[in-house]
Parts: structure tokens; sequence; C-alpha cells
């Protein structure tokens, strides 16, 4: 095998070189790949190495400025292998990429053509992405930033209110004013049942959700596909994040998932000196890549995320915040459910499990809201076939499906609400994993509030984005589908914003019943009984959607903290008012939500679905490579 000589000239060991060729056989890879991915060989070592036995000059940095960027460049920041070297005062030179399975064959070509030594020269991989992401850094920030908006401007949160909508809205403010002067009691009847009515569906949608829910039980990986796995890219976007990036190292290092086909990006803002000066600190495996964005508005993640999409090696993708915790299966299992799923698949969502539960009201009651939304909500949405708005984080995409539908909106603030229902409308679909993401809630209301707020204002975008066309929406997701979307997002916004005077309201009427039952019509009475069912309804279904989901290790560090639901509600109805406020001035703004390092990971709560590791990758699989691999 010309890959084994060629390592038995280098100095390698034959047990070394068997270990390698196991691994390569197992995950169909390389001689090379595996060498480098388990860090036997530094990879500035390896092709200096290749270029003395060519008798080849080496270039271990490539000056950008010598590189053109045309068109296709962005290719070679998926598959490195040459780029052409424009000297001002002298010919140009090729920097190539050799592999070890053509090198001798490159080598025969060079003892034909002599003349070609003067016209080549070796270099690495990293050495070469790096040259295009600089030369081509201003025209691929241009495309990222207008690419969704040219190409399908409707799809776009950049314009926050199209002409269209702003006049049917006026009429429908003129109208609704002219009515409320008019016959302020029908206009009174009418806003009272129309919110009625959505908030009666957001209830019955989570009612839905806690009859079929099924939790508690194993769920083990599916049948593994006889084939070898594949890239698998992950992405992390990062800003001011200096603090945990130790944390998120080792959370990645943890990541049951064989080196040589790992693609890991930590993007960052190039300047973001904090971020990159605690990265460069700690020693990172030949899977990462740290990939520097370009200053320029808006300042969002997905404006980030997309910047890198087009880059991306993996079949499929992965993304997570700075701050996550992620099981170390998770990839394994969401690689599985693709295999084993239906096609039009496009994503799947990972659970997100809140761990600082006890750090006071707020985290308690925010771990509720997550457990009844990502165990319980979204695997029912998903089990069912309807739209599904994922979560910022744990997202699992079929990378080609992602880029085909746009990637993500730079311009929504929450782009996987967006993202989610986007691909719905493209004819594909969402469903859910059960190997959990751990994360910790914002520990104080002004964290917390900052947050909300711009949720409620990328929700506000996605709304937008969906009522630009009311028709051609039912035509992509068909008329109850779109209905359901309208009411998870549409209904989540209504809710908020018209709580307090829900409850004002609900008091009035109790306090008039109470002083004249006799004068209650059938009407009042029915409504009177709607609202009650909405709000209280509603209440429970939240704590109970919450609490069915969590294990019980869960349930007792929320204890009895659920009583302060209706003043967590408030909460997020003021966030949305700001939302709201915020949206026509500032609707780019991205709340920064400042995070530190967690507590030790062996205090994580089990899942509630007593999904427990599972083995997967035998005795040689890189969770149990020593250490000293990744140096």
């Amino acid at each position: 095998m010309a890959e084994a000589r060629l390592f038995r000239r280098l100095g390698f060991s034959k047990p070394l070189i068997s270990s390698l060729l196991l691994r390569a056989n197992r995950n169909g890879t390389s001689l090379e790949a595996e060498l480098l991915a388990g860090g036997h060989m530094k990879e500035a070592v390896y092709y200096e190495a290749l270029a003395e036995l060519l008798d080849l000059p080496f270039l271990p940095v490539l000056d950008a400025g010598l590189v053109q960027d045309l068109p296709g460049a962005d290719s070679q920041l998926v598959e490195p292998r040459l780029v052409r070297l424009h000297h001002p005062s002298r010919p140009p030179v090729t920097a190539i990429v050799p592999e070890a399975v053509n090198l001798m064959t490159l080598a025969g070509r060079l003892e034909r053509c002599p003349p070609l030594r003067t016209a080549l020269a070796i270099t690495t991989p990293s050495a070469l992405r790096k040259a295009i992401w600089e030369v081509g850094s201003h025209r691929r920030l241009r495309e990222t930033i207008d690419g969704l908006f040219k190409r399908t401007p409707e799809a776009s949160a950049r314009v926050t209110l199209w002409g269209r909508q702003g006049f049917y809205a006026g009429v429908w403010l003129a109208a609704s004013l002219c009515l409320a002067i008019l016959r302020p009691d029908l206009a009174l009847l009418f806003t009272h049942l129309l919110l009625s009515l959505f908030f009666f569906a957001t209830f019955s949608i989570r009612l839905e959700a806690l009859r079929s829910y099924r939790g508690g039980r194993k769920s083990p990986l599916p049948p593994r596909p006889d084939k070898p796995r594949p890239v698998y890219s992950v992405f992390v976007a990062l800003h001011r994040e200096a603090a945990v990036m130790p944390q998120l190292i080792r959370t990645l290092n943890r990541l049951d998932w064989p080196r040589s086909r790992l693609d890991i990006k930590l993007i960052c803002e190039a300047d973001d000196a904090e971020t990159l000066v605690a990265l460069a600190a700690i020693p990172l495996g030949p899977q990462y890549e740290i990939v520097l964005v370009p200053p320029g508005e808006p300042r969002t993640k997905p404006k980030a995320l997309s910047y890198a999409l087009g880059a991306a090696r993996g079949q499929f993708l992965a993304i997570y915040d700075a701050e996550d915790r992620v099981e170390p299966q998770q990839l394994e299992e969401a690689w599985r459910t693709f295999e084993n799923g239906p096609a039009d698949i496009a994503c799947l969502q990972a659970p997100l499990v809140i761990t600082n539960l006890r750090n006071g009201w707020l985290c308690a009651l925010f771990g509720l809201e997550y457990a009844g939304l990502f165990r319980a909500l979204l695997p029912r949405l998903g089990a069912a076939r309807l739209p599904m708005p994922l979560g910022g984080t744990s997202n699992h995409f079929r990378t080609e499906t992602l880029r085909a539908v746009g990637g993500w909106d730079p311009h929504n603030v929450t782009e996987d609400a967006d993202l989610g229902l986007r691909l719905y409308r493209h004819g594909y679909r969402c469903g859910t994993i059960t190997r959990p993401t751990y994360e910790d809630a914002p520990p104080d209301a002004p964290a917390w509030i900052g947050q909300r707020t711009r949720w409620f204002k990328g929700w506000l975008q996605t709304w937008l984005v969906l009522t630009r066309s009311p028709a051609r929406l039912v035509r992509e997701m068909g008329l109850w589908q779109a209905l359901v979307a309208q009411v998870l997002i549409g209904g989540l916004i209504l809710s908020a914003f018209f709580h307090p005077l829900v409850v004002v309201y609900l008091a009035l009427v109790v306090w008039l019943m109470q002083r004249s039952m006799e004068n209650a019509n059938l009407l009042t009475s029915l409504l009177f009984a709607v609202d009650l069912t909405n709000i209280l309804g509603s209440y429970a279904i939240f704590i109970l959607l919450g609490r069915t989901a969590m294990s019980p290790a869960e349930r007792a560090a929320v204890g009895h903290r659920w009583i302060y639901t209706p003043a967590y509600w408030l909460l997020m109805s003021y966030a949305s008012w700001r939302a709201l406020q915020e949206l026509p001035v500032k609707p780019f703004f991205w709340n920064k939500t400042h995070h530190q390092p967690s507590g030790k990971d062996e205090d994580l709560p089990i899942p509630p679905s007593g999904t427990l590791p599972e083995k997967a990758g035998g005795p040689e699989r890189p969770g149990n490579e020593p250490a000293a691999a990744w140096i």
C-alpha cells in the first residue's frame, strides 16, 4: 500500500501504521487523515516532510496578497488542494496540498518534467484555507448579508414591514378605530372573541402535547447504518465568550465521533480580541478551524453562521452555543436518525435541559418552560409532521438542504424559529432526538429580560415574514399547517402582549359578577368561562407540561416555585412590549447574553427519557484515545 510505504519512509512504526489502517478502514478515511487527526504528527511538520521528499519548496504561510479571489475559490475552503500565487516580479507559483496516496505519481511527473519544480510549492490545508478566507472576506461578507434578500426577498426580515402589509395594517387600524368610536360594544366584543380564539388555540396545541406525551421510556439509539460515519460539521458562533472557552473546548473534545470525520468551526468576529486571545491559549486539535468574520452590520449570530456555511465539509451540520454542554453521543443519534428516517427530514432538534434550576425562581421557571417546549411540544409537532420553530442551538441539519433553502437569515434575531418554518415552506420537515444539551438559564432579571426581548423581536420578524402573503403560505404549507404556524408564532406574541389585560379583565368580571350575578347574560357568562379556561388553563398547562417532562430530580429542584408562573408571564409581557418598541428603531440589534462557566459536568441531571449514553464507537473511538493525541 502506497500510504503505508510512505509512512515507513517517514519513520513511523509498524504497530502505529497498523492501528491507523484499522481506524481508516472503520471510518472510511485514509492513513494520512487518521495520522493528522490523531495528532501523531503536526500538520506543518508532515507537509514539510512531503516537500523534502519531493524536493519542492515548503510554504507554511501563504501571502493572501498574492492570491486572486477568483470564481469558485471558496471550493478550496471545503477541499483545499491548490491555489495560484501571483508574484509581481516573477512567474506565478502554484501552492499545492499533496495527498499521500498520489505522492509517487506526483514524484514521477516531477522526474519527467524538471522545470515543473520552479512552478510548484507545498503548503498545508490550514495555510491554504486561511489565505482563501482572507482574500475573499469582503466579497463573502456582502454575499452573506445580501444573499437571502436578493434571492428570495419575501423570506428575509431585512425590510421589517412591506408596503402592502403597512397598507392592510393601516386599513385594519382605521376600521377598528371607526368601529370603536361608532359601536364600542361591538369593537370590544370582536376584539375579545379574536383574542380568546388565539389564546384557546395556543392552549389546545399544548394540551394535545401533554395528552400525547409518553416520557420516561428508554430511547435506544436507532440501528447503525451499514456505512462509515460521514464528515460532521459543528458550528459555534462566538462573540465575547472568553469566559466559557475552556468549558466549550472540553465539551467539543468529548463528542463521540471520529476526529478524522469532524469539522469544527469556531466562528468569531475578527475584532473580538478577547475571545481570540482566549482561544489562542487553548490547544486545539486538527479538527478545529477558527473562522474570522469581518466587522459589518448586522452583527448577529445568523450572519456569522451563514458566513461560514459555504465552507462546511460535513454531510451533516450541528449548531451549538458557546455555553452548551453537549451529551457526547448526540451526533451519533442524529446521524442514525437521519439515515433511518424519511428523506424529507431536514433538521433534528435536540432537547435543551436547564441545569441551574435552584438559582432562583426565574431559573426554575425557565427550566420548566424549556422542559415543556423541547421535551413535549416540539416532539409532538415533529411526530405530527407540523411546522416546528427550532431552538437556537443543538439543531442538526442536512448540509445541502440547509444551503438549498438559503441558510440563516442574517437579519432575523431569532433565526432558529424562522429557519424551521422556512424549511417547512420548502417541503422539508423537522424532527427531534433525545440526547440533550445542557445549558444555564440567565441568572438575573436584567439578563433574562434582555434575552427575552430579543426573542420576541425575532418572533415578530418571523410573524411579519409569515403574513406577507397568507395565500402563498397556505399553498406552501397547507391550510391546517399554516394555521398551526400562525398560532405557534402569532398566538405566542398576542398572548404575551395582552396577558396583563386579560388578567385585569378577569378580575373586573369576577368583581362585577360577585356584585350582580343575576345581571350576567348568557354571552357574558360564556365569554367569562372561555377566558377563565384560557388563562387558568394556560397557567396549568405551562406547569403540567414542564413538570411532566422533567425528571424527579428536576422537579425537586424546581420545588414549589411554579407558583410564580403569573409573575413570569407578566415579565414575558413586559419583554414583548419592549421588543415591539425596539423593532422599528433597532430591528437587528442583538442583545448579548453574557455567559459564565457552569458547575461540574458530573452534576448534570439525567435526561427525563432515561437515555443513558450507549457505546457506539468500540475500544478505539475518539473518546477513548489518550489526551496526548490532542497535542
